[in-house]
């Protein structure tokens, strides 16, 4: 009787989750209006090129336009030894330094850095350290056969390890021939050698979901997930060092961004807004959005070759 209960109560509780999709009814709803807002959207980093800061405003939830861009403000980085780098406006809302051939970036591990932009009479502040980021040992690509739902093909993991010491933070971005893989399931972020603070990984190499993290899972036109990679692609991995600060920003971008819907999407958590490291008039306010950070970032390509 008992394992007849206990049959019945699955039934039940697949029955309700079915219905629990099935209810689904398509609405607008009718949203309070709000003043635009200024997005400051800066990560620089210490590779070769142009540093960019792009600025702009925010735009109604419905409104499928690109978000406007602000233009005619001041923007300059100053270091903690006193240098200051200016960045000129090449379009609107766009702030670039140095060039396409600019060989050394002012970003190196250990200083901080100082945002400041002016406009209209306004004064956006922020600070970020460039902290230290791990040599990449190495990214190894073996073909496997199809296991637990994913398909027979090519797959790849990098290795490197943290640092001693806790408390090291990074953005593990990854790259398929080109590609910079961007979905909100791909933001791969790590603190230490895990995903969080406490899991006791210092100083060790980065834990397998972290490593396996650079794998794209594309769908065919049937939906059918198909190999992460192939003969002749090229991968290129970097590892950003960030603050842990700018690791609960990119937390926070993974969580609201990344709802797949369906049952699992009724239990996530409301949208809020992403905590700003940018002050207004040397006040935090919630009058922008946005983060400005500075990483030092370590790099490693490969080429996916056939195995025999």
């Amino acid at each position: 009787m008992k394992k007849l209960t206990i049959f019945f109560n699955i039934i039940a509780l697949i029955g309700l989750m079915f219905f629990i999709q099935s209810c689904e009814t398509e609405i607008t709803p009718a949203l309070d209006t709000y003043e635009p807002i200024i997005t400051i959207d800066a990560w620089l980093t210490s590779m070769p090129g142009e540093q960019t800061i792009y600025i702009s405003q925010t735009a109604a939830y419905f409104d499928e336009s690109d978000f406007p861009t602000v233009s005619g403000a001041q923007v300059s980085v100053v270091d903690n030894i006193g240098n200051t780098f200016v960045f000129e406006e090449t379009e609107s809302g766009t702030y670039v330094w140095g060039s396409d051939t600019t060989e050394t970036s002012f970003v190196q591990t250990n200083k901080v850095f100082q945002l400041e932009i002016i406009r209209d009479g306004v004064v956006y502040t922020a600070s970020s350290e460039a902290r230290r980021s791990p040599e990449i040992d190495s990214i190894v690509v073996e073909k496997r056969e199809e296991e637990l739902g994913l398909p027979e093909g090519y797959y790849a993991q990098f290795y490197a390890r943290d640092f001693s010491g806790s408390g090291d933070t990074y953005w593990i971005k990854a790259y398929k021939n080109g590609q910079y893989l961007n979905k909100p399931s791909e933001i791969n972020i790590a603190y230490d050698a895990a995903f969080s603070a406490g899991g006791n990984f210092d100083g060790s190499v980065f834990i397998s979901p972290i490593r396996e993290g650079i794998n794209p899972y594309d769908e065919d036109e049937d939906e059918d997930i198909i190999s992460p990679y192939t003969p002749g692609d090229s991968i290129r991995v970097e590892v950003w060092s960030v603050t842990e600060d700018a690791f609960y920003f990119l937390s926070d971008i993974a969580e609201l961004t990344n709802r797949e819907g369906g049952v699992g999407a009724l239990f996530a958590s409301p949208i809020y807004n992403t905590k700003s490291n940018i002050r207004v008039n040397g006040e935090s306010s919630e009058a922008v959005t946005g983060y400005f950070s500075t990483s030092v970032v370590n790099s490693l390509e490969a080429l996916v070759e056939e195995e025999q």
